[in-house]
């Protein structure tokens, strides 16, 4: 799907749903990690992430499009576009959206690198994902000196 497509999408399911236009810019963000999209309240504009076209199909698609227009129409009429606000909640009970997307999981490209440090006097193996600064730490089980690996 490419972004004209998900800008007619997003306008006829503005129209079909809400009986409002949508006036403003959609459009996909591959930088959206864990959510599905955003509305961007400056910009008016809403972002989906494309792995939702890859994870799922389209009817997620216009469950996240639909859960953003709930923002995006709430805003511009000056009602409670927050998740917690009752005008938000009760819209997307109105328009069958989905409060939450489907998990979409994080891109593991490459592993997490780890840290390995060792106690000098009995050989306990550290792991950390954050290097430490071995010259403040002491081993927890005998006190002794760590050192990197």
């Amino acid at each position: 799907m490419e972004r004209d497509e998900l800008q007619q999408l997003v306008e006829r399911i503005s129209i079909d749903t809400f009986n409002k236009p949508f006036l403003h810019v959609a459009s996909f963000n591959a930088r959206l990690r864990t959510t599905g999209g955003r509305y961007k309240l400056r910009e008016g504009s809403i972002e989906i992430n494309p792995t939702v076209l890859q994870l799922y199909d389209e009817d997620e698609l216009i469950g996240i499009i639909k859960h953003e227009l709930c923002h995006y129409h709430l805003h511009q009429e000056g009602k409670g576009y927050r998740h917690g606000d009752q005008d938000f909640k009760q819209l997307l009970q109105e328009t069958d959206s989905p409060r939450y997307c489907k998990p979409l999981g994080m891109k593991d490209d490459k592993p997490k690198k780890v840290h390995v440090y060792q106690c000098r006097s009995c050989k306990l193996v550290y792991e950390r994902r954050r290097r430490m600064e071995v010259r403040k730490y002491r081993c927890g089980k005998c006190g002794g000196q760590i050192t990197g690996i």
